[in-house]
């Protein structure tokens, strides 16, 4: 009988496909998670926080589902409360059809999580569940069910909700950390150069005299106060660079400079379309396939800065592989939002693993819910484990065996240790200055 082990010192090498299989889904499924890129807030900011099956519910990727079934009217549905549009969504896609949908599968794995009924009838025992959770408590089972060690929420300074917790100077739970959305500066120069000026800044909308310099105030000041591990945009599918544009130039002089003085990487998120159907607000969005010359051209013009970057559409990924190859400053990451689906998820994740070793950052969760947590890094650890294994097997097939070590090793970069070794502090800088 062929030993499905051989010996090393590192371990013994796994070569027997079924025990090489098990060993990689045992591992990926314990690895502690840094889900580096969500929507979720910790505890300090209060309300902004989301959690619960209304939520989950009325998530936007579900009512745009909803209305594919349902006969109600988009001004109904929106006159409708919270808990009456979560009805309606649990009735239209949970019990009139079968949740086989991605985000309705996702419902279902909570559920299954909390020892909830995911075929029942209506939303009386999910709902006395959760009013029943001691907050605290909820939030580190939710932690602990997702293996998810630290979050990385997305933080606005020109939020007036985020901004009085940051200016009140609150202790952020350390397992939170922050980072600095730049979408305001970016994508609506008029209205942040506005807000600005209303703030007390010498700034205007033609950036004359010294509004660069007053930009990079408000931007030094923001990053004392949250002490982000990123800065981060989100830009549409048509985004040029270079271009002559505002966006342009506050990215040249001032995103680049201030990535620099405070050695922050700068997380480039391309592809939305905005608003393709506005009757749905949040749900309303679209993706379109962007330029991936223009990620290019800003890592040759900065060699000295980090750039993350991920891509909204399916057809812009090998592109971004082949970019990462040629520039050691990008790091890509990810399967965001429409992506964020098993097919997808292991297509990109294969073409990676192909491309660049274990040298990417598997997945985020892009969560906005606290309970999303759970399925989607349950999920995704199953794609990502596939895909794995299936490397593995093929060096097994060209006569180089792995090892329960090096399997270790392999799923602890791509869940989190690229990512703390990329922005060099995920471990050590806490929100609110907390070390």
């Amino acid at each position: 009988m062929t030993s499905s082990v051989t010996e090393h010192r590192s371990g013994p090498r796994l070569t027997e496909r079924a025990e090489l299989r098990r060993q990689v889904s045992e591992v990926v499924g314990a690895v502690p998670v840094i889900d580096m890129h969500t929507h979720l807030y910790a505890p300090e900011f209060g309300e902004l926080g989301l959690s619960g099956i209304d939520e989950l519910l009325t998530y936007h990727y579900l009512v745009a589902e909803t209305f594919r079934s349902a006969p109600v009217s988009y001004d109904a549905f929106w006159r409708m409360s919270r808990a009456e549009q979560a009805d309606l969504v649990w009735r239209t896609l949970f019990v009139e059809n079968t949740p086989v949908s991605e985000a309705a599968r996702g419902v279902v794995t909570v559920l299954d999580a909390f020892g909830l009924d995911p075929a029942a009838r209506d939303l009386r025992e999910a709902r006395a569940f959760f009013r029943g959770q001691d907050p605290a408590a909820h939030l580190a089972r939710v932690l602990g069910l997702a293996g998810v060690s630290e979050v990385v929420m997305t933080n606005d300074p020109f939020d007036a909700r985020e901004a009085r917790v940051w200016e009140g100077a609150a202790v952020v739970d350390r397992r939170f950390h922050a980072a600095l959305r730049m979408d305001g500066l970016l994508n609506d120069w008029g209205r942040s150069a506005a807000a600005l000026a209303a703030g007390g800044y010498e700034v205007d909308e033609g950036m004359s005299g010294g509004t660069v310099a007053e930009v990079r105030r408000f931007l030094d000041a923001w990053v004392g106060r949250m002490r982000p591990l990123y800065m981060a945009v989100s830009l549409p599918d048509d985004f040029e660079y270079p271009h002559s544009d505002a966006r342009d130039r506050v990215i040249r002089e001032v995103v680049l400079p201030t990535a620099r003085e405070h050695g922050l990487s700068f997380a480039l998120m391309i592809g939305v379309r905005r608003g393709v159907n506005p009757a749905l607000r949040m749900a309303g969005d679209g993706l379109g396939r962007a330029d991936v010359s223009a990620v290019e051209r800003l890592c040759a013009e900065n060699a000295d800065v980090k750039f993350l970057s991920t891509f909204l559409s399916r057809e812009n990924q090998h592109e971004l592989c082949v970019s990462a190859r040629k520039f050691p400053n990008l790091m890509p990451f990810g399967c965001w939002w429409f992506l964020n689906n098993p097919s997808i998820i292991a297509e990109i994740t294969r073409e990676r693993l192909e491309l660049l070793g274990t040298s990417f950052v598997a997945q985020h969760s892009d969560a906005r819910v606290l309970e999303q947590l759970v399925y989607k890094w349950r999920h995704s650890r199953r794609v990502v484990a596939e895909a794995l294994t299936e490397s593995y097997e093929r060096l097994l097939e060209s006569g180089r065996a792995v090892t329960r070590a090096e399997i270790e090793r392999d799923a602890a970069r791509l869940f989190g240790g690229n990512f703390r070794a990329w922005v060099g502090r995920a471990s050590e800088v806490r929100p609110g200055g907390k070390r």
